[in-house]
């Protein structure tokens, strides 16, 4: 349905075929306002072209309806372009985008809560069956307090400089082991 499909339904002051041409002669001149219009409110709240011409088409519809046309067609249009958009900048620049400050963190939802602590419990548990001072060393490391390298070395008497070949080692190992107990996803036709 178009605007031109509704210009009958104007009452008899204005005829339906002259709603009609009125409308045919102002749509260019109502895109080009509009276009302008919303080009020209660039740099500050964004309106769309597209709706400013509905607001003005609808502008139109209730003066026929009421009024009738207007004296002059295309001073009209252009007011009605600029006091449409001065209406959408002015509720662009009060409105508040809604918060919803009861939807559910989807990090901190209850299944992925469990899941990251089932998964930080079989961590655990492998690294302590890891052998010598590999279990000490990654469990140092997995502290909550985050301790920096200089802090574990303090802590297990080891230096600073072989906590890393150490600990790729013990990762080393950690990985077998996991790799061991969990079976391997199939390769689905893929070479490693």
């Amino acid at each position: 349905m178009t605007l031109l499909d509704l210009a009958p339904a104007v009452p008899a002051r204005t005829s339906a075929s002259a709603s009609a041409s009125l409308v045919r002669a102002l749509h260019p001149l109502v895109s080009a306002e509009a276009m302008a219009e919303a080009a020209a409110s660039a740099t500050g709240a964004a309106v769309e072209p597209a709706d400013l011409e509905q607001a003005v088409w609808l502008r139109l519809l209730e003066r026929l309806a009421g009024e009738g046309p207007p004296v002059d067609p295309a001073r009209w249009v252009r007011e009605a372009v600029r006091g449409e958009a001065r209406r959408a900048r002015r509720t662009v620049r009060h409105e508040r985008p809604y918060r919803d400050d009861t939807a559910a963190d989807p990090a901190g939802c209850p299944e992925r809560l469990a899941l990251g602590a089932d998964e930080r419990r079989v961590l655990r548990a492998a690294v302590d069956r890891l052998p010598g001072r590999c279990a000490r060393l990654l469990a140092a490391m997995l502290a909550p307090s985050d301790p920096t390298y200089r802090e574990i070395a303090g802590k297990l008497g080891m230096s600073q400089g072989s906590l890393g070949p150490i600990r790729s080692r013990c990762l080393g190992c950690l990985r077998r082991m996991l790799a061991a107990e969990v079976a391997a996803p199939e390769l689905r036709e893929k070479e490693r």
